[in-house]
């Protein structure tokens, strides 16, 4: 049997409502974010699952609060799962930050791996911390069922380290919406994404919510 792992990204806030920039922000689920870590749930809860790792943001401990209420099982929590820091960018829009910073704003957008945003992380620190988690879940757990709930940036960043997809691309290659879960097998070969972005737990209404 091979190690499952599944990076499953927190339900909406309204930070992701809005698109607005949230990665040291605690900001919370709204209600439909808290359907969605119910849905999630609902359709998951059957999967033997070895253990639940998750970022130490109030957004992801709730998201992965009612799979462990349902299977009893404690999260591990890390702060190498802890979204991108934005900076001065915090809780602005791309739009805002363009108007404001908009040189560094440019410079992060053509390669977000080696700028950062304004007094914010790099692409590849992120890479770095969140790597030693998955480093660590795969010295732990040879096989079986381990699910990583997370943040948008910091999912796409494993995916692209685990992929040998350059890291400064982990906003264009790809996507990762509120809700969704990935899914990659450690073989022998090395690790195959078995899934992204898979979103069919959740209801039509909830697919199609605005934001990211």
């Amino acid at each position: 049997m091979s190690l499952n792992l599944y990076l499953l990204r927190h339900g909406q806030t309204d930070c992701s409502r809005k698109n607005s920039f949230c990665g040291s922000i605690d900001s919370q689920l709204t209600l439909e974010g808290l359907e969605m870590a119910k849905a999630f749930a609902s359709a998951y809860s059957s999967i033997p699952w070895t253990a639940i790792f998750c970022s130490p943001m109030q957004r992801t401990i709730d998201t992965a609060k009612p799979l462990c209420e349902a299977i009893g099982m404690q999260p591990e929590l890390r702060d190498g799962l802890k979204e991108i820091n934005y900076g001065k960018w915090e809780g602005k829009t791309p739009e805002q930050v363009n108007v404001e910073y908009h040189d560094d704003y440019i410079r992060w957008s053509a390669d977000p791996a080696w700028y950062a945003p304004t007094d914010g992380e790099m692409a590849i620190t992120i890479a770095s911390r969140a790597m030693n988690v998955i480093e660590e879940i795969k010295h732990l757990y040879s096989s079986g069922n381990v699910l990583v709930v997370a943040h948008k940036a910091t999912i796409r960043i494993i995916l692209c380290s685990l992929l040998g997809i350059d890291v400064g691309r982990f906003r264009y290659r790809l996507g990762c919406p509120v809700g969704s879960v990935s899914l990659v097998e450690f073989t022998t070969h090395g690790p195959i994404l078995k899934t992204l972005a898979e979103r069919t737990h959740l209801d039509e209404r909830l697919r199609n919510l605005p934001g990211t």
